[in-house]
């Protein structure tokens, strides 16, 4: 979910002459991670100073990358993945809480959402084997659905039973994670005002210098085009994107989207184009985004009002695309 665009927050740079006011100055700190990029802005001065913050960052990225990364062999996740039928796989406690939020919103979403989707995502080659050209066959995706299902998991503790065959991939909520965790460090280094961008996936706190808000944009839904569909002020926020125009292949004419529907181990064929949601835990919109992406414009409308998300719809329509909202984000957007 590489869809959102920070907006003024990489504009901005204040230099004050003569002045030494560390409150009101913007600093930033990047750099790679998880097969994308970290940015973290923030004003003030940490107590730890700029060096500890920044390693403290990097090896907070990289025990998630080592712990959830399907694209490691040696990871913690990948290491159940492979693990033989039967095994009881232990695991860190920041991947059984990644795991425990997954589970709760693959049961939520009615599947959705299915943390087990692994074997569709790689088998229409959108994992870490990437680079298909045409869709599988049919017999080769009913056989991958048949170890898809959230229910085949079992967790005790920290001890994940492996029941063969069943792969999990946390890559639809592990940057949303990432964020979280590297917001956490920022607070622990007494850093009060910072933007954190993850692969993508953004929480803000606190203001930019002179109270501005960190403002952040949704992109239209165009691909190949960086415009600006929504601008959202991020004040103790978090926002996540996922849409269908950037990661997918064509074959004979057809647009394969990314998003594969778990319940039928097929892309996403809706007119949903993008959706964004906001909620204090990046890692919830992470997984909410790709939830909502799923289920499309009406049930994941529905679904949004069911539980009072903040949620903001793209959908292509015959004369272009339009805008849909929930009540919690409307709230959101009349307040700033």
């Amino acid at each position: 979910m590489l869809r959102i665009l920070s907006v003024l927050a990489l504009s901005l740079s204040l230099l004050l002459g003569g002045c030494d006011d560390s409150k009101n100055r913007l600093s930033a700190l990047s750099g790679p991670t998880m097969g994308s990029t970290w940015s973290v802005k923030y004003t003030g001065a940490p107590d730890k100073g700029v060096e500890a913050l920044k390693a403290d960052i990097e090896a907070a990225l990289e025990q998630v990358n080592a712990q959830m990364s399907t694209y490691r062999p040696e990871s913690n996740l990948s290491r159940f993945n492979n693990a033989e039928p039967g095994a009881l796989v232990s695991l860190p406690a920041d991947t059984v809480k990644v795991l425990v939020a997954a589970l709760s919103l693959s049961e939520q979403t009615g599947g959705a959402y299915d943390v087990t989707v692994g074997p569709l995502v790689n088998l229409w080659g959108f994992g870490p084997d990437s680079g298909r050209f045409e869709p599988p066959q049919d017999s080769d995706i009913e056989r991958a659905l048949g170890r898809v299902g959230w229910q085949k998991l079992l967790l005790n503790e920290q001890q994940l039973l492996q029941p063969g065959g069943v792969y999990v991939d946390l890559s639809s909520i592990a940057k949303g994670f990432a964020v979280d965790k590297v917001a956490g460090l920022l607070d622990h280094h007494g850093v009060n005002n910072y933007l954190v961008e993850v692969g993508g996936e953004l929480r803000g706190k606190g203001s930019k210098p002179y109270n501005k808000p960190w403002r952040v944009a949704v992109e239209r839904p165009i691909a190949g085009a960086r415009e600006v569909e929504q601008v959202v002020d991020l004040q103790d926020m978090a926002v996540a994107t996922s849409g269908d125009y950037r990661n997918f292949f064509e074959s004979q004419g057809h647009l394969y989207s990314h998003t594969i529907d778990p319940r039928t181990g097929y892309p996403v064929e809706h007119k949903l184009a993008s959706v964004s949601v906001l909620h204090k835990s990046a890692m919830m919109a992470d997984g909410l985004a790709t939830a909502m992406t799923v289920l499309g414009p009406e049930q994941g409308m529905a679904f949004a009002k069911d539980h009072e998300l903040a949620v903001f719809f793209i959908v292509r329509t015959d004369k272009g695309v339009k805008e849909l909202s929930t009540s919690a984000f409307d709230a959101i957007m009349e307040g700033q």
